[in-house]
């Protein structure tokens, strides 16, 4: 069955009629697509929901409903519609409302055109998008006898801050906290992307210093929410959790080092992987200026920022790039100096950030990801990537090409041969996994780098997602091999994600997979509560120790979990070679 899925275009007041014509089409499209698992196969939306349970937050009382035990509200407000006048503002606060809003279908989803391949879409112009939504199985403060509400997980979505969206996030399973794990009120959300969230520019600066980072400034507006309605969903906002997967981690580690978060969390989850890099404002302002050139918006002074939010949506996406591809205004976070306040690197080096225990990690292949969208959007027919690209890819990319941020890297001469030569392409079985190991490596290894320094001032549990056999929600492509892709473990803690509409699962997970799942969804929940995903103890996933011949790290695998030493995990990912040339 078919979660009901919301339009991307349509207005807070049309979803229900919009959200059941397009059940009627996913329904048709179930009837084509008899074999392969589609996300969202648990069906949140065939039940009688006129009774569902009644949560009266500060804002006003929501519905939501029940489905097998945990009670689930959809498509809560937490801050304006940033439209009109407050696009590109600070997030404000929600009208208030006395009648029940009805919180039983996905709100919208924030604007985006670039798709990454199966990974999100379709497009969307709508920038009413500030929702969340709750996943619990208990409701209301219970403080008797020094009782304290579940855990909460605040989760962020991927998606290069520029597209995905909160939808396909099923929270039930880390809501219950699975057969081993720890119940948990899971909090999924959506937040302003590309050009609607990270834009810097003059005239925008000069209207205030909360600027350029607004959709960092949105998950904050998220935390106070959390922090003013959580326990009467049934959760103890003293032990709150952010996390995200890819962009979402990278939007945990602005939070972890912002001043402004202080106080809001205490427990932090890098999903693929530890924040290294966020390029300067100089970059975000340069970008701008151009963006706002390119849109007819010249200048510097308030007629400029007018002008600016004057522009139709569709035409800031126009600009913002293609299904294929960023143009070149798209920043994401950058260090502002008041929301992100310094470097990842001077934060992770110097201790300047906000201190709670931290885990975190990669899977074995995150560059498989970039390559099955290449080869996505290389067709039809679809073709992969062939010796010849392989070699052209490194040298472009180390010869002095933008770097991660959009920084040019200090790479000297002779870096792409040496890389080559490191990673020849005829030691590989095929160009694609030649590729995947040159793409991989230099992120688990500034991840090695990260971790290395967390550990001197907090708590960090450290993973490697190494399964190679789990389904892949894109198609079947020409000689690709998913193996542990970037994305493939989230379907192991919010059940049958497949990303965007057009990602079809090949298959349900397996019992072996399912086993794995039970015990990943155990870690992340039980993190949640105690900052330490065993619960207490140091087994069967010890914590990270600065010392590289002792077991740290968590190899999550099947038939069963493992353990890696820091020395096994820089040898596997050639962090001696890379650490020459990386500038952390």
């Amino acid at each position: 069955m078919l979660r009901p899925w919301k339009n991307c275009f349509a207005s807070s007041a049309s979803r229900k009629s919009m959200n059941r014509t397009l059940l009627l089409g996913s329904l048709l499209a179930i009837g084509m697509l008899a074999t392969p698992v589609v996300a969202g196969d648990r069906d949140h939306g065939q039940r009688d929901r006129r009774g569902g349970p009644v949560v009266d937050t500060k804002e006003g009382p929501v519905r939501g409903f029940t489905d097998e035990g945990v009670n689930i509200f959809l498509g809560i407000p937490y801050a304006a519609p940033p439209v009109g006048d407050l696009r590109w503002r600070p997030p404000q606060p929600v009208e208030p409302w006395s009648d029940t809003l009805d919180a039983t279908s996905y709100a919208n989803t924030c604007s985006q055109v670039t798709e990454l391949g199966a990974f999100a879409g379709p497009a969307s112009i709508t920038e009413d998008c500030l929702y969340l939504n709750v996943f619990t199985t208990k409701l209301g403060a219970d403080n008797r006898h020094g009782r304290k509400g579940n855990p909460v997980l605040v989760w962020i979505h991927g998606g290069g801050n520029v597209d995905g969206e909160s939808n396909d996030y099923d929270g039930t399973k880390l809501a219950t906290g699975g057969p081993l794990g720890s119940p948990t009120v899971v909090v999924t959300i959506n937040y302003r992307l590309g050009l609607f969230g990270y834009l810097a520019h003059p005239a925008l600066r000069a209207e205030g210093p909360l600027f350029a980072n607004y959709g960092i400034m949105d998950i904050q507006a998220v935390l106070r929410w959390v922090q003013r309605n959580i326990e009467a969903f049934g959760g103890d906002p003293d032990r709150v959790t952010l996390g995200g997967q890819s962009a979402g981690a990278s939007d945990t580690g602005a939070n972890v080092i912002s001043p402004l978060s202080k106080g809001l969390f205490h427990r932090a989850i890098f999903q693929s992987s530890p924040t290294s890099t966020y390029p300067p404002l100089s970059v975000g302002l340069t970008r701008g200026m151009n963006f706002a050139v390119a849109a007819g918006c010249p200048g510097t002074d308030a007629g400029t920022a007018a002008c600016l939010r004057a522009l139709s949506s569709a035409r800031v996406l126009q600009l913002q790039g293609t299904p294929n591809a960023n143009g070149p205004y798209v920043t994401g976070p950058m260090v502002d100096g008041t929301i992100i306040t310094i470097t990842p690197e001077t934060a992770w080096t110097t201790g300047q950030f906000n201190h709670m225990p931290i885990m975190g990690g990669n899977v074995q292949d995150e560059g498989n990801f970039g390559i099955s969208i290449t080869e996505y959007f290389s067709g039809p027919p679809q073709v992969p990537i062939t010796a010849a690209q392989y070699v052209t890819n490194v040298t472009n990319a180390y010869s002095g090409n933008a770097g991660p941020g959009g920084t040019p890297p200090p790479y000297p001469p002779g870096t792409a041969d040496a890389v080559l030569a490191t990673y020849p392409v005829n030691s590989f079985a095929t160009p694609q996994l030649a590729y995947d190991a040159v793409t991989t490596d230099p992120g688990a290894c500034r991840t090695h780098h990260v971790v290395n320094l967390w550990s001197k001032w907090v708590p960090v549990y450290q993973y490697e997602f190494n399964y190679h056999n789990a389904p892949y929600y894109f198609p079947d492509m020409p000689g690709f091999v998913a193996l542990a892709a970037h994305t493939i473990d989230i379907q192991f803690l919010f059940p049958n994600w497949h990303g965007g509409i057009l990602g079809v699962n090949s298959r349900s997970l397996n019992a072996e997979e399912t086993t794995l799942s039970d015990q990943l969804v155990a870690a992340w929940t039980n993190f949640a509560r105690t900052g330490n995903p065993n619960g207490s103890g140091n087994s069967p996933w010890p914590r990270f120790v600065n010392q590289p011949n002792t077991p740290g790290i968590s190899s999550q695998n099947v038939p069963s979990l493992g353990t890696w030493t820091d020395a096994q995990y820089a040898a596997r990912h050639r962090c001696a070679f890379w650490d020459t040339l990386l500038v952390y």
